[in-house]
């Protein structure tokens, strides 16, 4: 099959086409253009797309990946040539179904070609399954390493044992295991089935024998139980009749408690004959008492009162002066400094002057007296003798006025007349705060006098001059008597009551029918019959279910003989399937040394194009039942798995093994690689180009890629 052209609405692409050539096709775009989604879309047009497929946390079903972008419906078209015949594909989205509308038809004369359905499009065009397709000759750069498959695996052991995909063998083996299958598969089969009926049988034959035993153990407790209830109701009469004594007792109690309650408010009645009015008693103790509790309250406000105020002790200057008189005294002796101050200023000037006039006298008196004698000299000692009488009028008034301003100082203790004033300012207010809550003492005082004269009054009214406590004692006394009488008359109604009470509920009862041993009480009696008849009937109604269940499982001699045939016929099929894993051991046996002989015919030609790819660097590869590769160079002695080759080789060295897988099992699909020469050099990636070059001329081959390197190297080929 060769694909010519192909338009898709299919993810980025928008009724995007794109025509190939029946050969070699290098498409070269960039990256984002749409080359992996072009690839995608050939899948999807040929198997359709697993709508059952889910998103999870790391991939995107292709439903959801692949839904144009624009929105509209998921649509394609590819015109391929297949069998010498021009077939146009087509499928459409029809409601839910993605992909769901397909067609196939001949491109020119638009008739159907009905052998290709929407399931079978893929595995008849290329002969294989979708896995082995996309495994084979589907080729990205992310997926060069071969991975199992089953279906890929199963076509590849056909091929190396027996030269054929459809083998024999296969179907055999399928055969034989399908029969083992029949005779067992996990918990079902013959003998799975013919072990649960013989396991059925032995559950039945056990449930039979337990139906019996428990049906006859509940007749042994039936007759048990009837033992029991005669003893109960037999106990229950010796109840009754116990309980018929004890209630005469009680009657007989109840009425020597009523007499005795009567005698007690007769004794109570006439005590209280000379007693006054209850109520009288009552409102006379209530007032008794709210009188002692005024008359102790008004002690207790006394005790708690606050003493007496004391006088405030007056400073050392004012000792024995009233506060105004302080003040007086306070301000005098402020202008009293305050004219000494005045005075002791005037005396220093006086005395300054003194001295002035003394040394200008005696200069001057001096300097004439020793030029000349005269009256100017005399004069000047005249000026010097003035000065001075000055210098010691004024030493002697400073002195004075220095020693009364010490004395004001010594007496007041400071020097400042604001202060003398503010000290006798403060006692005279000490004196009036003390003034003024001596007054308000005395007055609380003579309050309370007041309140406990007005008190002793109404309690000298109350009492009539006895004592208030004697008083209290005498009422609460009566106040008792009282209260005693109507509780003894009221404990009188109370035990004739009760009297009344048991003589009518008192019944006579008769004596039990033989001896009694139990010791339960009655309503235990009661309740161990309600469970007896309970169980009784519960037993009754087990019985015939069980009786039911025994007669419904047959009897125990047929199930014996089921058992026994059903033994048989379990043997029998052990037997058979026995047989039939020593005949799938032997195919097994068969088939392994089948592959033994033909497993080189992929490996021989990989290991061709892998020598091709390296330039003849390795002559060697072998690939494990797992797929995977090991190779070795011409120096190497040993095998080497591909985890010790380079990226670039390992991708030379599996895109060989696809090559070859692909010839083997898709021979008539189109070969297609996405950006799988991304790694080579120049000389694999030339080596890589004319295989491909080469294979291009039995199988169409499109090659994707994102660089200009592999059309270079193509033209460079000879």
């Amino acid at each position: 099959m060769k694909i010519l052209s192909m338009t898709a609405t299919f993810g980025k692409l928008e009724h995007e086409t794109l025509r190939l050539q029946p050969g070699l096709n290098i498409i070269e775009a960039p990256n984002e253009w749409g080359k992996s989604t072009w690839c995608a879309f050939v899948v999807a047009m040929l198997y359709g797309i697993d709508t059952r497929a889910k998103t999870t946390k790391t991939t995107l079903a292709d439903k959801e990946r692949y839904a144009p972008w624009s929105g509209a419906p998921m649509e394609g078209r590819m015109e391929i040539l297949w069998n010498g015949r021009s077939i146009t594909l087509e499928r459409r989205t029809r409601g839910r179904l993605i992909f769901g509308d397909f067609r196939a038809y001949e491109t020119e004369t638009g008739m159907d070609v009905p052998e290709l359905t929407a399931a079978n499009c893929g595995l008849t065009l290329l002969g294989v399954e979708r896995s082995v397709f996309v495994r084979a000759g589907f080729l990205k750069l992310s997926d060069l390493p071969l991975t199992q498959d089953d279906s890929l695996r199963r076509r590849l052991n056909n091929l190396v044992t027996t030269g054929d995909e459809n083998s024999a063998g296969d179907t055999l083996g399928k055969q034989l295991k399908e029969l083992k299958n029949k005779c067992r598969f996990n918990r079902t089969g013959l003998i799975p089935q013919a072990e649960a009926q013989y396991a059925h049988l032995e559950d039945q034959l056990r449930s039979l024998q337990a139906l019996n035993s428990q049906a006859q153990r509940l007749e042994n407790r039936q007759k048990e139980l009837e033992t029991w209830v005669a003893q109960l109701e037999n106990h229950k009469k010796a109840l009754a009749y116990a309980a018929a004594q004890a209630d005469a007792v009680q009657v007989e109690q109840a009425l020597r408690a009523q007499d005795a309650a009567q005698e007690q408010v007769a004794v109570l009645e006439q005590a209280a004959q000379a007693l006054p009015p209850e109520t009288e008693a009552a409102r006379s103790l209530k007032q008794a008492r709210a009188l002692q509790q005024a008359q102790l309250s008004l002690q207790m406000e006394e005790q708690m009162s606050p003493p007496a105020p004391q006088a405030p002790d007056a400073p050392e200057m004012f000792r024995g002066m009233t506060p105004e008189a302080s003040l007086t005294a306070a301000q005098a002796d402020g202008a009293q400094l305050r004219a000494l101050a005045q005075k002791k200023k005037h005396m220093t000037l006086l005395a300054v002057f003194g001295a002035v006039f003394l040394a200008l006298g005696l200069l001057a008196a001096a300097a004439v007296w020793a030029a000349l004698a005269s009256p100017a000299a005399a004069g000047g000692l005249a000026a010097a003798v003035l000065g001075l009488v000055c210098l010691a009028v004024g030493g002697i008034g400073r002195g004075g006025a220095e020693k009364a301003q010490r004395a004001l100082a010594e007496r007041y203790g400071s020097q400042t007349p604001s202060d003398w004033l503010d000290c006798a300012q403060a006692y005279a207010a000490r004196q009036q705060a003390y003034a003024q809550a001596l007054s308000d003492h005395e007055a609380l005082c003579d309050q309370r006098r007041q309140q406990m004269a007005a008190l002793q009054a109404e309690i000298d009214n109350l009492t009539q001059g006895r004592a208030l406590d004697t008083c209290v004692a005498q009422w609460e006394q009566v106040q008792q008597t009282w209260s005693a009488l109507g509780d003894a008359r009221r404990d009188l109604q109370q035990a004739a009551a009760h009297a009344k009470a048991l003589q009518s509920m008192a019944k006579a009862a008769q004596p039990p029918e033989f001896a009694d041993t139990l010791t339960q009480s009655a309503s235990e009696t009661d309740a161990l019959l309600a469970s007896a008849a309970y169980e009784q009937k519960q037993n009754q109604l087990r019985l015939g279910q069980y009786q039911g269940q025994a007669e419904a499982l047959g009897q125990e001699s047929a199930i014996l003989t089921e058992m026994k045939q059903t033994k048989a016929r379990i043997d029998r099929l052990e037997d058979t399937y026995l047989a039939l894993e020593l005949a799938q051991k032997a195919l097994s046996a068969a088939t392994s040394e089948l592959q033994r002989r033909f497993a080189p015919k992929i490996s021989k030609r990989a290991q061709a194009l892998f020598s091709r790819l390296t330039g003849g660097r390795y002559q060697r590869i072998t690939f494990g039942e797992d797929l995977s590769l090991s190779a070795c160079t011409q120096d190497e002695d040993t095998l080497r798995a591909s985890q010790w080759r380079s990226d670039g080789t390992v991708d030379q060295l599996y895109l060989a093994l696809r090559l070859a897988v692909a010839e083997e099992l898709t021979p008539d699909a189109p070969l297609i690689l996405d950006d799988v020469l991304a790694r080579f050099d120049d000389a694999r990636l030339s080596a890589a180009l004319d295989i491909l070059r080469q294979e291009a001329q039995t199988t169409q081959v499109i090659l994707f890629t994102c660089q200009t390197r592999e059309n270079e190297a193509l033209r460079r080929l000879p």
